[in-house]
């Protein structure tokens, strides 16, 4: 992108929403433009879609399955088909976005080259709209959909309406994308095939590090590269929030160049932004934060566990770097009151809490746990976990086995199937990671079919307990099942 193209990327925004984005050397408008999106059905890939309906662009696009997303798209207008075929892609189509998954033998994908329609990835798209903004991108392992839904909320309740992309719905804002008029555009910026490099912010995040998506990366080492180069990405002018107490994200902290600046975030005093005195009670956290030594004053979050907390401190870190006053962001964290599918309460029936979490990756599954155990302090607790990805399960199988020491009961069906190939379905399934549960001492047990772990629950379950469905997957059926029957026998 040429500078000329930066500055007017970066005008303000006049009321027609005539957004410019740069292409090559070219301009286009948003509004009028007409976007096909393959894929169409992913959180992430809708946001997009919506955010740019928002600003008057004209949106088709496809899916491979119906849903309550594509729905949604239909609803504000788009031109939805199920299904990938060339027939789907109108002639009069400008650019076309497709998701990660999909493939160069797509058929609809293969026309829209033959054609020459300029096609993005949906990071690559999701860059090029951020340069019109003054951007603030969340990357981790963990956390970034809390993270960035948090940020959101405390700016819009500070009166700043932001942009933003999600992975996940605000619940209190009921959606993962919306759009505004302020300069600010929040994202949640994920590692997986290095798209967030596609993300150029004025404020980066970096939650933590740790080993996954290793069907991409060839190890540690080569994830920490890429989020180096995500730090290093961030505007010249801009700042780099990191977690302090992270040993993967000091590596990259001290490669950092002497003029970038960064602050860390963390509960050590080393940190820039740092928490004492925590308290907890019903499960939920109060604590004083410092910052730069200085008593910034005291807070309490409505969202259980302890990483939460640290969550916190990086949402302060970057809401002060946009510049919100100290004070105020303090008192805002509290009313935030978490995602979809983050340790959410599904309901109580018969004296039975019913929960629903994403958690897919063996730190979050230990960090999930703990924060129900501290909050609903259940008889005991029922963890029905669906492995997300093949491959993921294999590699990371040791920690998995050791992740459900906090449950009482794991139950396992069949690995859900994304990105894998046979060659990976094949070196591995749910049965070899319950034995290696058990091998470590955890009480679990595979049942194939959501319906068959339904009647278990049924027949098991008795009063005082906590149920939890988690997982990356379409685990989540087997609450709505089991709530439905709960209801219907209370």
């Amino acid at each position: 992108m040429n500078k000329t193209d930066t500055r007017t990327c970066r005008k303000k925004i006049k009321a027609a929403h005539t957004y410019k984005v740069a292409d090559m050397g070219n301009r286009l408008i948003l509004a009028g433009t007409r976007f096909h999106f393959i894929g169409a059905g992913g959180i992430g890939m809708s946001g997009l879609a919506q955010l740019l309906m928002k600003h008057k662009a004209i949106v088709t696009g496809s899916d491979q399955a119906p849903g309550d997303v594509v729905d949604r798209l239909r609803q504000m207008g788009a031109d939805m088909k199920i299904g990938h075929n060339a027939q789907n892609l109108r002639p009069d189509t400008d650019v076309v976005v497709i998701s990660a998954a999909i493939k160069e033998d797509n058929p609809e994908l293969k026309l829209a080259r033959q054609r020459g329609c300029r096609v993005y990835k949906y990071a690559q798209m999701l860059g090029e709209l951020m340069n019109c903004y003054e951007g603030i991108a969340i990357s981790g392992t963990h956390g970034k959909s809390t993270t960035c839904g948090w940020l959101v909320y405390c700016l819009k309740e500070a009166g700043v309406d932001a942009n933003f992309i999600i992975g996940a719905r605000i619940n209190q804002l009921g959606s993962s994308s919306g759009a505004a008029d302020s300069k600010y555009f929040v994202a949640e910026a994920c590692e997986y095939d290095r798209s967030f490099l596609n993300l150029k912010p004025r404020i980066g995040c970096i939650l933590n590090i740790e080993q996954d998506h290793l069907d991409y990366y060839r190890d540690e080492e080569e994830i920490v590269e890429a989020f180096g180069e995500f730090a290093h990405g961030i505007k010249s002018d801009g700042i780099l929030i990191a977690n302090g107490q992270d040993a993967n994200v000091a590596r990259i902290i001290r490669q950092l160049g002497e003029n970038q600046r960064y602050e860390t975030f963390g509960l050590d005093e080393s940190c820039s932004f740092y928490a004492k005195n925590l308290v907890q009670s019903g499960g939920l956290y109060s604590f004083d934060v410092y910052y730069n030594g200085k008593l910034l004053g005291a807070t309490r979050i409505s969202i259980p566990g302890k990483h939460n907390v640290t969550n916190a401190l990086a949402v302060a870190a970057m809401a002060i770097n946009a510049g919100l006053d100290g004070g105020r962001v303090l008192q805002l964290l509290t009313g935030f009151t978490g995602m979809d599918r983050r340790v959410m309460l599904k309901g109580r029936f018969k004296d039975i809490t019913v929960l629903d979490d994403y958690a897919h990756h063996p730190t979050e599954i230990r960090a999930s746990l703990e924060a129900m155990r501290e909050r609903y302090k259940p008889r005991r607790l029922w963890c029905i976990f669906q492995p997300h990805q093949y491959s993921r399960t294999r590699f990371l199988l040791d920690d998995f086995a050791e992740s459900f020491k906090l449950a009482d009961v794991t139950i396992v069906p069949e690995i859900y199937f994304v990105r894998d190939s046979e060659k990976e379905k094949k070196e591995i399934n749910a049965q070899m990671l319950v034995e290696r549960m058990r091998d470590n001492g955890t009480d679990a047990m595979f049942i194939d079919g959501f319906s068959a772990i339904c009647e278990y629950l049924k027949r098991n379950v008795r009063g005082g307990d906590l149920v939890v469905t988690m997982g990356a997957g379409d685990i989540w059926k087997v609450t709505d099942e089991y709530i439905q029957w709960l209801r219907g026998n209370s």
